[in-house]
């Protein structure tokens, strides 16, 4: 919807979307406009159908006779039972691009199994390389492959939009796969170099010193992967004698010893607070950044520039005023935005 779009969500009659009922907000909650509905449907419109009755059918049908493309995420083979699968929407719509995102895919013997994010995030490797030795795999902070499905999903859609001698297609998204795919060099230290990922907390597998460190207020990341930031970094913090000990000397020593360097660095970190450093360090060339809380990301000068949040006043349905998130993206230098509020 934010891309231009006219999106119109089927929901089921008398309850609506499962998400209206999800939400840090009980009392919107009740109301059927809970933080997690109005988080994803900005722009969009919504309608209720009742697809196993005739009539239901019927409007469905006359919708995909105009729709460019049909977004479904039942289990494999509910649309097929509805009469509503991509073979019975083909003849409706010849160009249709139908798109089925599913736990696991669409065959295989996984396919009918139930998939909430979570579960997929321990199916696929995430929580085993999320966390630290002593706290055991855990869960990603926010619905990371629920979101990798849906980015996977529409950039099949685009790809399968852009063809200019369109058929139909259909889309068979599988979020185990989606997520796994977007795990890159975690996958591939074990496929190519017979590494088996481990859990490293906040540290980088593949560089040191490049983690998360304490300061004297607050945490700082720090990515000083290249030679040149490590040595900028030890000049910065006057410990040039880092530079010539024997356990920092290459890259894979520092690997090596990183707890030694953390500890070692942390000595000078101390000695300031982690926005000092992260100015200090950024202005040198040396990619660093305050660990910050979700309301003080948003407070940032460089999102309240950019325009990342959409205002929406006197909402229907909550009668007060909403924020939402916009793509992250701009167009010819303006920030994509939306006139409906969910």
């Amino acid at each position: 919807a934010h891309l231009g779009a006219e999106v119109i969500k089927i929901e089921v009659p008398g309850r609506g979307d499962l998400a209206r009922q999800l939400g840090a907000d009980p009392e919107l909650n009740e109301k059927g406009m809970g933080v997690s509905f109005l988080a994803q449907n900005a722009g969009k419109r919504s309608l209720t159908l009742n697809l196993k009755h005739p009539e239901g059918r019927e409007i469905f049908f006359r919708l995909v006779e105009q729709a460019d493309v049909v977004v479904e995420n039942f289990r494999p083979g509910v649309m097929d039972r509805l009469g509503l699968g991509f073979e019975k929407l083909k003849e409706i719509n010849p160009r249709l691009v139908y798109c089925a995102i599913s736990g696991f895919g669409q065959d295989g013997p996984m396919k009918d199994s139930p998939a909430y994010d979570q579960i997929i995030q321990g199916l696929s490797g995430v929580m085993s390389v999320t966390g630290n030795g002593e706290s055991g795999p855990l869960r990603v902070g926010f619905p990371l492959a629920d979101t990798i499905g849906g980015i996977t999903a529409a950039m099949g859609i685009t790809a399968s939009l852009s063809k200019q001698e369109r058929e139909a297609v259909l889309i068979d998204v599988s979020m185990l796969e989606s997520t796994m795919a977007s795990m890159g060099w975690v996958i591939s230290n074990y496929l190519t170099a017979g590494v088996d990922p481990m859990r490293m907390g906040n540290e980088n597998f593949t560089s040191a010193p490049s983690g998360t460190f304490q300061t004297g207020e607050g945490l700082l990341n720090i990515a000083a992967n290249k030679q040149e930031q490590f040595e900028i970094l030890c000049n910065l913090l006057n410990r040039e004698d880092l530079l010539h000990h024997p356990d920092f000397k290459t890259r894979e020593l520092r690997k090596t010893n990183r707890e030694l360097l953390k500890t070692e660095l942390e000595s000078e970190l101390k000695n300031n607070d982690a926005k000092f450093w992260s100015g200090l360090l950024n202005k040198a060339g040396v990619p660093a950044g305050e660990v910050l809380s979700v309301p003080d990301a948003l407070n940032l000068d460089q999102i309240k520039q950019r325009e990342f949040l959409e205002t929406f006043s006197d909402v229907p349905g909550i009668g007060r005023s909403l924020q939402v998130v916009k793509t992250g993206m701009q167009l010819n230098g303006k920030t994509l935005t939306v006139d409906r509020p969910p």
